[in-house]
């Protein structure tokens, strides 16, 4: 796959924000409705359930399907770029390129928490994080300032409606991403359960 410059990656990361806001519209419309994406909108006789727009709920619901489905696409868009991003950072030193040493940036690498849970169409599975994640930044928390779970609550609450970068160790790799805490059809802002490691 050719390299997405960053540029690309903040696109493709724009266009996941705006799937995600459709997909949150059609929900809300299929909650109006009172019903999720599986329930019946028959009654058991097989007439229109009165209180459903079935022609409205059907849309909807296909609208939603196709969007996942863009969305899980994006996410691998957007993390390959970012992939892509950070290794030709790191080996942009050749055709005579200079660049300066920093001493002010820490990588960090060892994960502080895991994920054990995540719940379907909610905002961490939205933003790609899978159960077994284990979470090496989360916002302005690392290995070197996080002291308990409730360090990631207070950081949830205040940015809700918000980007939050998430780094992610996923078997022996990194990835990097973007979470928007907010409300949903579940509990919580996030529909994911972390404990710490």
């Amino acid at each position: 796959m050719s390299q997405l410059k960053r540029e690309e990656v903040l696109k493709l990361m724009e266009t996941k924000d705006k799937i995600e806001d459709e997909i949150k519209q059609l929900t809300d419309i299929l909650n109006l409705n009172g019903v999720g994406m599986n329930d019946p909108l028959v009654d058991p006789e097989g007439f229109p359930i009165n209180s459903v727009d079935v022609y409205q709920v059907r849309h909807a619901r296909n609208r939603i399907i196709c969007l996942q489905n863009d969305h899980k696409g994006l996410m691998k868009k957007i993390e390959n770029g970012l992939h892509d991003y950070y290794c030709a950072s790191n080996s942009s030193t050749n055709q005579n390129e200079i660049v300066p040493e920093r001493h002010d940036i820490i990588v960090h690498k060892i994960p502080f928490a895991k994920i054990n849970l995540v719940s379907d169409d909610s905002p961490a599975q939205l933003s790609g994080l899978n159960t077994n994640d284990e979470l090496v930044e989360f916002g302005s928390i690392n290995k070197t300032n996080f002291t308990n779970i409730a360090d990631i609550a207070a950081v949830v609450q205040h940015s809700e409606g918000k980007a939050l970068n998430i780094k992610v160790k996923r078997g022996d790799g990194y990835f990097t991403t973007s979470l928007r805490p907010k409300k949903w059809n579940g509990k919580g802002l996030l529909g994911c359960n972390i404990v710490p490691v």
